[in-house]
């Protein structure tokens, strides 16, 4: 099934590739994640004009689904965006493999590729590179990444020069998984405390962001509440041996610490998802930065055609 929204006469083609199933809010709200993505990084205008050169199309491919572009209708796209998912980028599931594919084929016919999140790190796993579970666990809230210096020379970058070296940017984090090692030939473009690949590049044509441009505050924060209230978000075991201490000099019955052990997950799960909420109450993610950084990668070489 293909979901275009279209503007204009002559109109650049663009491929999401959903890794994700919509949630409810999400659809009740946005109309879906491609709506989403569509509105971040399209150029469709409300009336439905488009943007000066003609408009555009966006295809829907649902990724998790099994649904992919076919190879007589790659050429027809300008660009391809793999969005974010709750699956690990480095399990073997079927769709994940072909995805992988998929990946490779369109990096060889010099297709523009952007990642976000899981699509970053499916990207790296597809060219070579190593993706695992975060060292340091879930990363969740605003997080500041440090852009390299200096940048590549490559004209979508323009979005970031004239900023101070390094320029800094406020990005939406939610993940539990990172990129370990880049593939041979990509290049670093940021890092955080946290991450130490927040983005990177493989030539001019393939992005990879590992946070969230297109998320809004309202949907990180209806995601942390729902993780949260599924207990999906783990925390550090760092709790465990301090509770087994407490078990052998108090003697308490083994029944008793597990039971601790699970109201002391729910709280700090609680206070996790708090604590977001007030971060997002303080700060702010440096979203036109990020959407201006994926809309010149996603545009330049039609640019230059």
């Amino acid at each position: 099934m293909k979901v275009v929204a279209e503007g204009g006469r002559r109109m650049r083609r663009y491929a999401l590739l959903l890794a994700v199933n919509d949630s409810e809010y999400v659809r009740k709200v946005y109309g879906g994640y491609f709506e989403v993505f569509v509105r971040a990084f399209g150029d469709v205008g409300g009336d439905g004009d488009g943007d000066s050169d003609g408009g555009e199309a966006w295809d829907l491919f649902r990724a998790v689904d099994g649904e992919l572009p076919g190879e007589d209708e790659i050429a027809g796209y300008d660009g391809f965006v793999i969005s974010g998912s709750p699956n690990d980028a480095y399990a073997d599931d079927l769709w994940i493999l072909r995805l992988c594919l998929l990946v490779r084929e369109l990096v060889a016919l010099q297709k523009r590729l952007l990642g976000i999140c899981f699509g970053h790190q499916v990207i790296c796993r597809a060219l070579g590179g190593r993706v695992g579970k975060a060292r340091g666990g879930w990363d969740i809230g605003i997080r500041e990444v440090a852009m390299a210096d200096p940048l590549p020379p490559f004209r979508f970058l323009d979005a970031v020069q004239g900023l101070p070296a390094p320029p800094y940017a406020k990005i939406t984090e939610i993940h539990q998984d990172e990129v370990w090692e880049l593939p041979v030939g990509a290049e670093l473009l940021a890092s955080s405390s946290k991450t130490g690949v927040e983005v990177f590049c493989a030539g001019d044509r393939v992005l990879g962001i590992q946070g969230h441009p297109e998320y809004t505050n309202d949907i990180l924060l209806n995601l942390v509440d729902r993780l949260s209230s599924a207990g999906s978000i783990t925390v550090s075991n760092a709790a465990s041996p301090d509770a087994s201490s407490l078990c052998i000099k108090q003697k308490i019955h083994r029944r008793n610490l597990k039971h601790f052990y699970v109201l002391a997950i729910c709280a700090l799960q609680m206070a996790l998802a708090e604590d977001v909420k007030s971060q997002l109450e303080n700060t702010e993610p440096d979203r036109e930065f990020w959407l201006k950084l994926c809309k010149s990668f996603l545009k330049t070489e039609t640019e230059e055609a």
